[in-house]
């Protein structure tokens, strides 16, 4: 067993776009594991963030693993594209899957981890049929659409019983845990099931942020 098998995965949603090399660079740098990058159309939620020339920017400086979040419409339409773009985890949210098992199929198909994303209000049952189809699940932690808001209680009992259905199923997914992390709730957040932390605004609008992501590999474990 590592030292540290909880990943971090820095999103870049907090990032300085007008310094973007500067803090890829400076997470390639650190102890995180996963660059995490949110792609958001402002009709699956409310924000446009990002989309391909600023992926495809980050993609030629990440020298660690693309862990894309799709929050847009018809996910499947890009899967290929995001594949190109070099992401190694491409992530979609069941809500805008209607044909789930076959959205999986495709990512694995184009050479990706495949992952399902799910908000707040979604019950984590809905997954009772692909549980084994999935690398990782990504439990919204807040509502999505905006960076820096707070953590929602409810999650860590949304936690234990994913980790109790992949257990169940004997799966090998991930547990992916994204908004309103920081120090305060990692250790809580591991305890409860969690394998990778997300954390935007806490990272990169601390005065350190290279010591931050060590900090919160640390507390997490």
């Amino acid at each position: 067993m590592g030292i540290h098998k909880t990943k971090i995965a820095p999103s870049l949603l907090a990032a300085d776009f007008g310094n973007l090399q500067h803090d890829v660079e400076l997470v390639n740098q650190s102890v995180a594991d996963w660059h995490h990058i949110d792609i958001m159309d402002g009709v699956f939620v409310p924000n446009i963030s990002y989309g391909m020339p600023v992926v495809k920017a980050i993609a030629e400086y990440a020298t660690k693993p693309l862990d894309v979040h799709l929050m847009i419409v018809d996910p499947d339409r890009y899967i290929k594209t995001f594949a190109d773009l070099g992401a190694s985890v491409l992530t979609v949210h069941y809500e805008a899957c209607t044909h789930l098992h076959r959205t999986l199929q495709e990512i694995k198909a184009a050479g990706m981890q495949a992952g399902v994303a799910l908000n707040p209000h979604t019950n984590i049952n809905v997954l009772e049929d692909t549980i084994n189809d999935i690398d990782l699940v990504l439990i919204m932690s807040v509502n999505p659409g905006f960076g820096g808001q707070s953590f929602i209680e409810r999650s860590y009992a949304k936690i234990r019983d994913l980790k109790a259905l992949i257990q169940d199923r004997r799966a090998h997914t991930l547990i992916e845990v994204d908004g309103g992390v920081s120090t305060e709730n990692a250790k809580a957040l591991t305890e409860a099931g969690v394998d990778v932390l997300v954390a935007g605004s806490f990272v990169f609008k601390s005065e350190d942020p290279g010591s931050t992501i060590r900090e919160l590999k640390e507390i997490a474990g």
